[in-house]
Protein backbone atom coordinates (compact mmCIF):
# COMPACT_ATOMS: atom_id res chain seq x y z
CA UNK A 1 0.00 0.00 0.00
CA UNK A 2 0.91 3.83 -0.85
CA UNK A 3 0.27 6.42 1.69
CA UNK A 4 -1.65 9.10 0.04
CA UNK A 5 -1.37 12.70 1.50
CA UNK A 6 -4.54 14.89 1.65
CA UNK A 7 -3.92 18.51 0.39
CA UNK A 8 -2.25 19.70 3.21
CA UNK A 9 0.33 17.27 3.03
CA UNK A 10 -1.24 14.94 6.23
CA UNK A 11 -1.69 11.20 5.73
CA UNK A 12 -5.20 10.85 4.97
CA UNK A 13 -5.46 6.82 4.15
CA UNK A 14 -3.66 4.07 3.41
CA UNK A 15 -4.95 3.55 -0.30
CA UNK A 16 -3.27 1.04 -3.25
CA UNK A 17 -2.00 3.41 -5.86
CA UNK A 18 -3.97 1.33 -7.98
CA UNK A 19 -7.38 1.50 -6.89
CA UNK A 20 -6.78 5.30 -6.16
CA UNK A 21 -5.59 4.98 -10.13
CA UNK A 22 -9.39 3.94 -10.81
CA UNK A 23 -11.15 6.60 -8.46
CA UNK A 24 -9.04 9.42 -10.79
CA UNK A 25 -9.61 7.95 -14.11
CA UNK A 26 -13.46 6.95 -12.96
CA UNK A 27 -13.47 10.77 -11.28
CA UNK A 28 -12.22 11.92 -14.93
CA UNK A 29 -14.22 10.26 -16.74
CA UNK A 30 -17.91 11.64 -15.00
CA UNK A 31 -16.63 15.04 -15.49
CA UNK A 32 -15.51 14.63 -19.40
CA UNK A 33 -19.34 12.94 -20.08
CA UNK A 34 -20.59 15.61 -18.21
CA UNK A 35 -18.87 18.17 -20.25
CA UNK A 36 -19.99 16.27 -23.33
CA UNK A 37 -23.68 16.73 -22.32
CA UNK A 38 -23.29 20.36 -22.01
CA UNK A 39 -21.90 21.04 -24.49
CA UNK A 40 -24.56 19.26 -26.90
CA UNK A 41 -27.21 21.02 -24.69
CA UNK A 42 -25.99 24.15 -25.33
CA UNK A 43 -25.29 22.97 -29.03
CA UNK A 44 -29.16 21.90 -29.15
CA UNK A 45 -29.86 25.01 -27.48
CA UNK A 46 -28.31 26.95 -30.34
CA UNK A 47 -29.62 24.83 -33.42
CA UNK A 48 -33.13 25.85 -32.30
CA UNK A 49 -32.57 29.27 -31.56
CA UNK A 50 -31.45 29.33 -35.48
CA UNK A 51 -34.28 27.37 -36.17
CA UNK A 52 -36.83 30.11 -34.83
CA UNK A 53 -34.68 32.90 -36.12
CA UNK A 54 -35.40 31.07 -39.76
CA UNK A 55 -39.19 30.56 -38.99
CA UNK A 56 -39.32 34.61 -38.17
CA UNK A 57 -37.55 35.26 -41.50
CA UNK A 58 -40.01 33.08 -43.68
CA UNK A 59 -43.34 34.12 -41.97
CA UNK A 60 -42.46 37.61 -42.67
CA UNK A 61 -41.86 36.50 -46.09
CA UNK A 62 -38.28 37.95 -46.38
CA UNK A 63 -36.03 36.97 -49.50
CA UNK A 64 -32.61 38.34 -51.10
CA UNK A 65 -34.59 40.07 -53.37
CA UNK A 66 -37.36 41.86 -51.17
CA UNK A 67 -35.84 41.38 -47.77
CA UNK A 68 -32.03 42.52 -48.26
CA UNK A 69 -32.02 45.81 -46.48
CA UNK A 70 -34.17 44.57 -43.28
CA UNK A 71 -31.94 41.70 -42.75
CA UNK A 72 -29.04 43.85 -43.07
CA UNK A 73 -30.22 46.01 -40.12
CA UNK A 74 -31.13 43.18 -38.22
CA UNK A 75 -27.47 41.95 -37.90
CA UNK A 76 -26.29 45.02 -37.46
CA UNK A 77 -28.55 45.35 -34.39
CA UNK A 78 -28.12 41.84 -33.60
CA UNK A 79 -24.60 41.97 -33.59
CA UNK A 80 -24.48 45.06 -31.43
CA UNK A 81 -26.14 42.80 -28.68
CA UNK A 82 -24.53 39.26 -29.85
CA UNK A 83 -21.89 40.27 -30.89
CA UNK A 84 -19.84 36.36 -31.19
CA UNK A 85 -23.29 34.35 -32.77
CA UNK A 86 -22.47 34.59 -35.71
CA UNK A 87 -25.31 36.27 -36.94
CA UNK A 88 -24.09 38.07 -40.12
CA UNK A 89 -26.76 39.08 -43.10
CA UNK A 90 -25.04 35.80 -44.75
CA UNK A 91 -25.78 33.11 -41.73
CA UNK A 92 -29.38 34.99 -41.02
CA UNK A 93 -30.09 33.37 -44.67
CA UNK A 94 -28.74 30.00 -43.90
CA UNK A 95 -31.22 30.23 -40.55
CA UNK A 96 -33.68 30.77 -43.21
CA UNK A 97 -32.67 28.14 -45.15
CA UNK A 98 -32.32 25.69 -42.88
CA UNK A 99 -35.74 26.01 -41.39
CA UNK A 100 -36.82 25.70 -45.14
CA UNK A 101 -35.14 22.73 -45.68
CA UNK A 102 -36.05 20.52 -42.38
CA UNK A 103 -39.72 22.15 -41.59
CA UNK A 104 -41.76 19.39 -43.36
CA UNK A 105 -39.64 16.47 -42.54
CA UNK A 106 -39.98 13.88 -40.35
CA UNK A 107 -39.90 14.69 -36.67
CA UNK A 108 -36.29 12.00 -36.51
CA UNK A 109 -34.93 14.46 -38.83
CA UNK A 110 -35.19 17.46 -37.07
CA UNK A 111 -34.43 16.48 -34.08
CA UNK A 112 -31.05 14.45 -35.27
CA UNK A 113 -30.19 17.91 -37.03
CA UNK A 114 -30.52 20.09 -34.19
CA UNK A 115 -28.00 17.52 -32.31
CA UNK A 116 -25.36 18.76 -35.12
CA UNK A 117 -23.26 21.53 -35.00
CA UNK A 118 -24.06 24.47 -37.30
CA UNK A 119 -21.28 24.08 -39.77
CA UNK A 120 -22.11 20.51 -40.38
CA UNK A 121 -25.63 21.26 -40.89
CA UNK A 122 -24.42 23.57 -43.64
CA UNK A 123 -22.62 20.95 -45.41
CA UNK A 124 -25.68 18.19 -45.24
CA UNK A 125 -27.73 21.11 -46.58
CA UNK A 126 -24.83 21.87 -49.43
CA UNK A 127 -25.24 18.37 -51.07
CA UNK A 128 -29.02 18.45 -50.91
CA UNK A 129 -29.73 14.75 -49.46
CA UNK A 130 -32.61 12.78 -49.43
CA UNK A 131 -33.84 12.70 -45.73
CA UNK A 132 -33.07 8.85 -45.51
CA UNK A 133 -29.07 9.88 -46.07
CA UNK A 134 -29.25 13.34 -44.14
CA UNK A 135 -30.43 10.76 -41.03
CA UNK A 136 -27.74 8.52 -41.66
CA UNK A 137 -24.62 11.10 -41.72
CA UNK A 138 -26.20 12.72 -38.57
CA UNK A 139 -26.05 9.17 -36.65
CA UNK A 140 -22.43 8.94 -37.97
CA UNK A 141 -21.39 11.96 -36.62
CA UNK A 142 -23.23 11.97 -33.22
CA UNK A 143 -21.89 8.46 -32.40
CA UNK A 144 -18.36 8.58 -33.83
CA UNK A 145 -17.78 12.58 -33.11
CA UNK A 146 -16.75 13.16 -36.82
CA UNK A 147 -15.01 16.41 -37.05
CA UNK A 148 -16.52 18.64 -39.98
CA UNK A 149 -13.35 17.93 -42.40
CA UNK A 150 -14.41 14.68 -41.98
CA UNK A 151 -17.91 15.24 -43.20
CA UNK A 152 -17.07 16.94 -45.48
CA UNK A 153 -14.27 14.13 -46.92
CA UNK A 154 -17.14 11.54 -46.46
CA UNK A 155 -19.55 13.71 -48.36
CA UNK A 156 -17.57 14.51 -51.47
CA UNK A 157 -16.70 10.10 -51.57
CA UNK A 158 -20.25 9.18 -51.42
CA UNK A 159 -19.37 7.18 -48.62
CA UNK A 160 -23.05 6.48 -48.24
CA UNK A 161 -23.01 4.60 -51.61
CA UNK A 162 -19.99 3.28 -51.23
CA UNK A 163 -21.33 1.07 -48.01
CA UNK A 164 -24.39 -0.14 -49.90
CA UNK A 165 -22.34 -1.49 -52.92
CA UNK A 166 -20.08 -3.48 -50.79
CA UNK A 167 -21.09 -6.76 -49.92
CA UNK A 168 -20.73 -8.24 -46.85
CA UNK A 169 -18.39 -11.15 -46.93
CA UNK A 170 -18.47 -14.18 -44.19
CA UNK A 171 -20.23 -17.35 -43.10
CA UNK A 172 -21.82 -15.91 -40.24
CA UNK A 173 -24.85 -17.95 -41.12
CA UNK A 174 -23.60 -21.26 -41.55
CA UNK A 175 -21.40 -20.85 -38.22
CA UNK A 176 -23.85 -19.09 -35.80
CA UNK A 177 -27.73 -19.19 -34.53
CA UNK A 178 -30.37 -17.44 -37.11
CA UNK A 179 -30.32 -14.42 -34.39
CA UNK A 180 -26.89 -14.21 -33.51
CA UNK A 181 -26.08 -14.16 -37.24
CA UNK A 182 -28.54 -11.68 -38.27
CA UNK A 183 -27.12 -9.27 -35.80
CA UNK A 184 -23.79 -9.76 -36.62
CA UNK A 185 -24.82 -8.87 -40.26
CA UNK A 186 -26.21 -5.68 -38.94
CA UNK A 187 -23.08 -4.87 -36.44
CA UNK A 188 -20.25 -6.19 -39.01
CA UNK A 189 -19.58 -4.07 -42.18
CA UNK A 190 -17.69 -5.01 -45.14
CA UNK A 191 -15.97 -1.39 -45.27
CA UNK A 192 -14.43 0.29 -42.51
CA UNK A 193 -13.19 3.91 -42.82
CA UNK A 194 -10.10 4.93 -40.79
CA UNK A 195 -9.42 8.32 -41.69
CA UNK A 196 -9.01 9.38 -37.80
CA UNK A 197 -5.75 8.02 -37.77
CA UNK A 198 -4.05 10.97 -39.27
CA UNK A 199 -1.59 9.31 -41.44
CA UNK A 200 -0.38 10.70 -45.06
CA UNK A 201 1.16 7.61 -46.52
CA UNK A 202 0.25 3.58 -46.49
CA UNK A 203 1.45 2.20 -43.65
CA UNK A 204 2.96 -1.00 -42.66
CA UNK A 205 0.54 -3.82 -40.42
CA UNK A 206 2.48 -2.67 -37.34
CA UNK A 207 2.17 0.98 -37.63
CA UNK A 208 -1.62 0.80 -38.73
CA UNK A 209 -2.06 -1.69 -35.23
CA UNK A 210 -0.08 1.62 -33.59
CA UNK A 211 -2.39 4.01 -35.20
CA UNK A 212 -5.45 2.05 -34.35
CA UNK A 213 -4.33 1.12 -30.43
CA UNK A 214 -3.50 5.01 -30.07
CA UNK A 215 -6.83 6.08 -30.86
CA UNK A 216 -8.04 2.88 -29.92
CA UNK A 217 -11.83 5.04 -28.75
CA UNK A 218 -12.41 6.35 -32.58
CA UNK A 219 -11.58 2.98 -33.71
CA UNK A 220 -14.00 1.68 -31.21
CA UNK A 221 -16.82 4.36 -32.29
CA UNK A 222 -16.32 3.46 -35.54
CA UNK A 223 -16.55 -0.63 -35.08
CA UNK A 224 -20.27 0.38 -33.35
CA UNK A 225 -21.98 -0.01 -29.95
CA UNK A 226 -20.81 -2.95 -27.68
CA UNK A 227 -17.52 -3.59 -28.24
CA UNK A 228 -15.03 -3.46 -25.19
CA UNK A 229 -11.26 -3.52 -26.07
CA UNK A 230 -9.13 -6.09 -24.71
CA UNK A 231 -5.53 -5.85 -26.14
CA UNK A 232 -3.18 -5.67 -28.63
CA UNK A 233 -0.57 -8.45 -29.53
CA UNK A 234 -3.09 -10.52 -27.24
CA UNK A 235 -0.77 -13.75 -26.36
CA UNK A 236 -2.25 -17.15 -26.91
CA UNK A 237 0.28 -19.44 -25.45
CA UNK A 238 -0.08 -23.61 -26.54
CA UNK A 239 2.24 -26.41 -27.20
CA UNK A 240 5.42 -24.64 -25.85
CA UNK A 241 4.35 -21.70 -28.68
CA UNK A 242 3.22 -18.56 -28.56
CA UNK A 243 0.56 -17.09 -30.91
CA UNK A 244 -0.40 -13.20 -31.19
CA UNK A 245 -3.68 -11.51 -32.17
CA UNK A 246 -3.49 -8.15 -33.72
CA UNK A 247 -6.26 -6.93 -31.62
CA UNK A 248 -8.66 -8.67 -29.54
CA UNK A 249 -12.58 -7.35 -28.57
CA UNK A 250 -15.58 -8.58 -26.49
CA UNK A 251 -19.16 -7.68 -28.09
CA UNK A 252 -21.55 -7.18 -25.17
CA UNK A 253 -24.87 -8.45 -26.61
CA UNK A 254 -23.33 -11.15 -28.90
CA UNK A 255 -21.30 -12.61 -25.68
CA UNK A 256 -18.24 -13.18 -28.06
CA UNK A 257 -14.29 -12.33 -28.53
CA UNK A 258 -13.47 -10.50 -31.73
CA UNK A 259 -10.14 -11.06 -32.62
CA UNK A 260 -9.21 -8.86 -35.78
CA UNK A 261 -6.22 -9.55 -37.97
CA UNK A 262 -4.81 -6.26 -40.02
CA UNK A 263 -3.50 -6.97 -43.48
CA UNK A 264 -2.23 -4.54 -45.58
CA UNK A 265 -2.79 -5.97 -48.92
CA UNK A 266 -5.07 -7.64 -50.73
CA UNK A 267 -7.11 -10.57 -49.28
CA UNK A 268 -5.26 -14.00 -49.51
CA UNK A 269 -7.37 -16.90 -49.00
CA UNK A 270 -4.58 -18.26 -46.03
CA UNK A 271 -5.17 -15.35 -43.74
CA UNK A 272 -8.65 -17.68 -43.29
CA UNK A 273 -6.63 -20.58 -42.16
CA UNK A 274 -4.37 -18.51 -39.34
CA UNK A 275 -7.68 -17.01 -37.89
CA UNK A 276 -9.25 -20.15 -37.98
CA UNK A 277 -6.66 -21.50 -35.78
CA UNK A 278 -6.46 -18.20 -34.06
CA UNK A 279 -10.30 -18.98 -33.34
CA UNK A 280 -9.81 -22.27 -32.09
CA UNK A 281 -7.03 -21.09 -29.68
CA UNK A 282 -9.61 -18.24 -28.47
CA UNK A 283 -12.22 -21.05 -27.83
CA UNK A 284 -10.21 -23.24 -25.89
CA UNK A 285 -7.69 -21.52 -24.06
CA UNK A 286 -9.90 -18.08 -23.00
CA UNK A 287 -13.30 -18.60 -23.51
CA UNK A 288 -15.78 -18.43 -20.68
CA UNK A 289 -18.64 -21.42 -20.46
CA UNK A 290 -21.12 -18.85 -20.72
CA UNK A 291 -19.67 -17.18 -23.98
CA UNK A 292 -20.66 -17.97 -27.59
CA UNK A 293 -17.65 -19.03 -30.20
CA UNK A 294 -15.54 -16.43 -30.55
CA UNK A 295 -15.85 -14.57 -34.37
CA UNK A 296 -12.83 -13.29 -36.16
CA UNK A 297 -12.66 -10.81 -38.51
CA UNK A 298 -9.55 -10.05 -41.35
CA UNK A 299 -9.12 -6.34 -42.07
CA UNK A 300 -7.52 -5.83 -45.00
CA UNK A 301 -6.97 -3.50 -48.12
CA UNK A 302 -8.89 -4.75 -50.61
CA UNK A 303 -11.52 -8.46 -51.29
CA UNK A 304 -12.55 -10.22 -53.88
CA UNK A 305 -16.34 -11.60 -52.26
CA UNK A 306 -15.83 -14.66 -54.61
CA UNK A 307 -13.01 -15.56 -53.56
CA UNK A 308 -13.66 -14.98 -49.74
CA UNK A 309 -16.79 -17.06 -50.53
CA UNK A 310 -14.39 -19.87 -51.76
CA UNK A 311 -12.26 -19.78 -49.00
CA UNK A 312 -14.76 -19.92 -46.05
CA UNK A 313 -16.71 -22.47 -47.77
CA UNK A 314 -15.31 -25.25 -45.13
CA UNK A 315 -14.63 -23.08 -42.72
CA UNK A 316 -16.66 -24.08 -39.50
CA UNK A 317 -15.88 -21.04 -37.02
CA UNK A 318 -17.76 -17.69 -37.38
CA UNK A 319 -15.17 -15.54 -39.33
CA UNK A 320 -15.83 -11.95 -41.74
CA UNK A 321 -13.45 -10.96 -44.21
CA UNK A 322 -13.95 -6.42 -44.44
CA UNK A 323 -12.14 -3.66 -46.31
CA UNK A 324 -10.74 -0.65 -44.97
CA UNK A 325 -10.51 2.71 -46.22
CA UNK A 326 -9.11 6.39 -45.66
CA UNK A 327 -12.18 7.93 -46.71
CA UNK A 328 -11.16 8.84 -50.17
CA UNK A 329 -9.87 6.95 -52.72
CA UNK A 330 -7.14 8.07 -55.22
CA UNK A 331 -9.74 8.38 -58.06
CA UNK A 332 -12.05 10.43 -55.53
CA UNK A 333 -9.12 12.64 -54.78
CA UNK A 334 -7.93 13.49 -58.29
CA UNK A 335 -11.89 14.55 -59.04
CA UNK A 336 -11.67 16.70 -55.83
CA UNK A 337 -7.89 18.47 -56.90
CA UNK A 338 -9.58 18.68 -60.73
CA UNK A 339 -12.90 20.44 -59.34
CA UNK A 340 -10.93 22.61 -57.10
CA UNK A 341 -8.49 23.61 -60.10
CA UNK A 342 -11.54 24.76 -62.29
CA UNK A 343 -13.12 26.63 -59.34
CA UNK A 344 -10.08 28.90 -59.34
CA UNK A 345 -9.73 29.32 -63.24
CA UNK A 346 -12.96 30.54 -63.23
CA UNK A 347 -12.95 33.21 -60.26
CA UNK A 348 -9.79 34.22 -61.84
CA UNK A 349 -11.57 34.89 -65.10
CA UNK A 350 -13.97 36.46 -63.64
CA UNK A 351 -11.66 38.42 -61.18
CA UNK A 352 -12.93 37.70 -58.38
CA UNK A 353 -10.58 36.71 -55.37
CA UNK A 354 -10.27 32.94 -55.28
CA UNK A 355 -12.10 30.94 -52.46
CA UNK A 356 -10.41 29.87 -48.88
CA UNK A 357 -6.89 27.48 -49.91
CA UNK A 358 -7.65 24.38 -49.28
CA UNK A 359 -5.13 21.92 -48.25
CA UNK A 360 -5.33 18.64 -49.92
CA UNK A 361 -3.46 15.56 -48.83
CA UNK A 362 -0.63 14.27 -51.22
CA UNK A 363 -1.89 11.73 -52.97
CA UNK A 364 -1.06 8.30 -52.68
CA UNK A 365 -2.88 4.52 -52.47
CA UNK A 366 -5.48 6.28 -50.24
CA UNK A 367 -6.64 9.46 -48.11
CA UNK A 368 -5.83 9.07 -44.72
Amino acid sequence: MKKITDHNGELSDYYKEEDYQNLLYETIAVIESSRVQIARQINTTMISSHWEIGRLLEERKLDSKHGDSVVKRLSVDLKKRYPNMGLSPRNLWQMKRFYLNYYQCDTKVQQLVALLPWGHNLLLMDYKLSDEYVVFYANEVISKGWSRNMLNLALKSEYHLSLQASEKSNNFAFTMSNENAEYANEIFRSRYHLGFIDAVEPLKELDLERHLVNKITSFIMELGNGFSFIGNQHTLSFNNKDYHVDLLFFHRRLRSMVAIELKIGDFKPEYVGKMNFYLSLLDKLEKAPDENPSIGIILCASKGHLEVELALQDIHKPIGVAEFQYILPTNKLKEMIADEIRKRERHLIIKQPPPKEIIIPQSGDCWF
